[in-house]
């Protein structure tokens, strides 16, 4: 998948861990059609995404949301982590997490070595929090000189989804939005299992609950302006994330979903990532 250069196990920000990698390499790579460029180093994920300039970045979909929300925090310099639905606990992976109905206040009270720092309102059990509304988060985003990076829907853990009425939550101001599924759900069947309301996905795909998934279901997902393009603004970008290519099976695959993305949908790019290895592909 290109070539690599050694990163650090972890991402230390002020002597403390923020990202705990399985792999000790980055790569990422971008293809535009048929061209291939790569990209290598720290910054690839950053670069990957088309992120560096993205004041609220949003994570959406299904099969890897958290695991590059951290990674990204890890990488960006004065990155916010916060969340419009549930969300895990996740203060391992930041400075430290604040949980205030005062994010913007919380903000002005932050000390560098704070950051990533996460902001969330309130603790709804033992293992996760809740989300602002996401009026509060574009607050957040007005009053913050660095990258907010949102988890603006949910997937229970699976590989693949379709989000519903309600979904996603979506602030105003979003410049960037990443709709994710992994590559590993192809071949799967499309069942609870693997999908979050693997009923929608058939109403948008044509597939019928229990078939199993093709490269062209989830490009017509992630490429549909019902499912990982619903209600992103006209003046925000797209840039869909394909996760889990771990052999070159996965990334022959995630080919052939990217290129049926390009065939339905103007993204100017779609990322791959493996482990804690990101790599992309416009």
């Amino acid at each position: 998948m290109g070539s690599s250069a050694p990163l650090s196990c972890s991402s230390r920000f002020a002597g403390r861990d923020f990202l705990n990698c399985r792999s000790k390499t980055i790569e990422t790579y971008t293809h535009l059609a048929i061209r291939s460029k790569i990209m290598t180093g720290n910054d690839g994920l950053v670069e990957a995404l088309a992120v560096g300039d993205a004041p609220t970045i949003c994570m959406v979909g299904a099969g890897g949301k958290k695991t590059t929300m951290y990674a990204l925090a890890a990488r960006m310099e004065r990155s916010v982590v916060t969340s419009t639905v549930r969300i895990p606990i996740f203060d391992p992976h930041v400075g430290s997490v604040v949980v205030t109905r005062s994010p913007t206040e919380a903000l002005r009270g932050a000390d560098p070595e704070d950051f990533p720092l996460g902001l969330v309102p309130t603790q709804e059990r033992s293992d996760r929090y809740l989300g602002y509304g996401p009026a509060t988060v574009d607050e957040i985003s007005a009053a913050h000189d660095g990258p907010v990076i949102v988890k603006a829907d949910g997937a229970r853990t699976r590989t693949f989804k379709a989000p519903n009425e309600q979904e996603p939550q979506l602030p105003t101001a979003v410049d960037v939005v990443v709709p994710i599924a992994s590559a590993r759900v192809v071949g799967r069947p499309l069942t609870d299992e693997w999908a979050h309301r693997p009923e929608l996905i058939a109403d948008l795909t044509g597939l019928s609950v229990g078939d199993r998934v093709t490269p062209e279901a989830v490009a017509t997902v992630l490429a549909s302006e019902s499912g990982g393009l619903k209600d992103v603004p006209a003046d925000s970008t797209a840039v869909p994330l394909l996760t889990q290519i771990d052999t070159d099976d996965d990334e022959r695959v995630a080919r052939e979903i990217a290129a049926g993305i390009h065939e339905r949908a103007d993204v100017p790019r779609v990322a791959f990532s493996r482990l804690d290895v990101f790599d992309v592909v416009e």
